[in-house]
Order: structure tokens, then C-alpha cells, then sequence
């Protein structure tokens, strides 16, 4: 089958099945006497394990060795468990941070006014500043 039809199956752009083969994820896809890619339905299967992948937030460097673990019948299921529980605990450390930047946020947001007046905390915390100081800078034109 053609690019545009291993893209539709998979449903990964015809663009990111370039990039992957780029990157060697696919092997060296056979291409007809006119130059095109043709894709066989193992390929395709490599492209949906891709996307998978993709979804659960795997670098490429990690899909690489998945794809290469998934395709070597003699793996040991202990390297992709080490692979897997990294990613799982790298994740656990960026919803902790993400969860402590929203509790910061809304912690600001609770104590700006939201009037009229310029004070405003968030922009203090943004810019540094200590609370209830106001930072100055000078942005007039010399």
C-alpha cells in the first residue's frame, strides 16, 4: 500500500510515518520501480505500536528500544518493564510539579484583587518581587 493509505490505517500523517522512518523505526520500506514507498501491514502495525507509544508520552529515544524489544521474539520482559516504570515515575515528578504550580497560581489568584488598582501579586511573584512591594522599572524613552 501507498504513504497516504499506511497513514490512513494507522492514523499517524503520512509526514510522521516519513519522520519515523527517518528515525529508523520502520525498516527500509520497500519502494516500487516508480520510487514510491509501498507499506506492508507489519509496517502498519509498527506505525499504530508508534502512535500508542506516542500517546503514552515515550521520547523517541524510548520508542526506539520499544520497538526494538516488541520486535525481538527473545526479549527479556524485564527491560521493558524498566523502561516503562522510568517513564511512569518521570510523570509521577511532572503531575507533582504541575500540581504545586496550580496550587501556587490559585494561591495568587486568591489574593489578587482584580480591581482597578495596580497592585497585583501575580505579577509580583512573576517579577520577583516580594509581596506587597512594588517592583518599578523606568520605560520611559531616554
Amino acid at each position: 500500500m501507498n504513504i497516504g493509505e499506511a497513514a490512513r490505517q494507522s492514523g499517524v500523517s503520512a509526514k510522521m510515518v516519513r519522520h519515523y522512518e527517518s528515525l529508523g523505526l520502520l525498516p527500509h520500506v520497500h519502494r516500487s520501480d516508480s520510487g514510491y514507498r509501498q507499506y506492508s501491514a507489519a509496517e502498519v502495525h509498527t506505525l499504530r505500536f508508534i502512535k500508542r507509544s506516542r500517546e503514552l508520552g515515550f521520547s523517541m529515544p524510548e520508542i526506539a528500544e520499544l520497538v526494538s524489544l516488541w520486535q525481538n521474539r527473545r526479549r527479556a520482559s524485564e527491560n521493558v518493564r524498566r523502561i516503562a516504570k522510568k517513564h511512569a515515575d518521570e510523570l509521577a515528578q511532572r503531575i507533582a510539579a504541575m500540581q504545586a504550580m496550580q496550587k501556587t497560581l490559585g494561591h495568587l489568584i486568591h489574593c489578587c484583587q482584580g480591581n482597578d488598582r495596580p497592585d497585583c501579586p501575580i505579577l509580583d511573584d512573576l517579577a520577583g518581587a516580594a509581596p506587597g512591594a512594588v517592583a518599578q522599572k523606568n520605560f520611559t524613552k531616554s
